[in-house]
């Protein structure tokens, strides 16, 4: 008898076993031939490895990754753009798609002085 997984099938035929239990002292019948097999289906292999079994690329530059918290992310990009209130010419802005997906999206501008504006594109 051998087994796939927990499918057992018959040495002597090929035949696919019927009420495989797993347990190992059971013995099963094959339906065709008639001979008897013991039941090997809970015959399972787990095997573990460390992470540094597989060498990685990726992991032996994890010391050059630059961790940066939220405080630290920019989430807006700069500009050169005239602010209404100050005259400064450089801005922060982001986009956001506030209409239909075939309208353009809204512009949010933001200066340093507090100033706020939006233009539609």
């Amino acid at each position: 008898m051998s087994a796939i997984g927990s499918l057992v099938f018959c040495t002597d035929c090929g035949n696919l076993l019927d009420g495989s239990t797993g347990n190992e002292n059971a013995v099963l019948l094959c339906e065709v031939c008639g001979a008897q097999c013991k039941d090997t289906a809970a015959k399972s292999i787990t095997t573990r490895s460390k992470p540094s079994s597989f060498p990685s690329s990726l992991r032996a530059k994890r010391s050059e990754v630059q961790q940066l918290s939220e405080d630290n992310m920019q989430t807006d990009a700069v500009i050169n753009q005239t602010c209404e209130k100050c005259g400064r010419e450089e801005v922060r802005f982001y986009t956001m798609q506030l209409r239909s997906a075939d309208e353009g999206t809204t512009v949010f501008y933001t200066c340093e002085c507090g100033h706020k504006w939006n233009t539609n594109n």
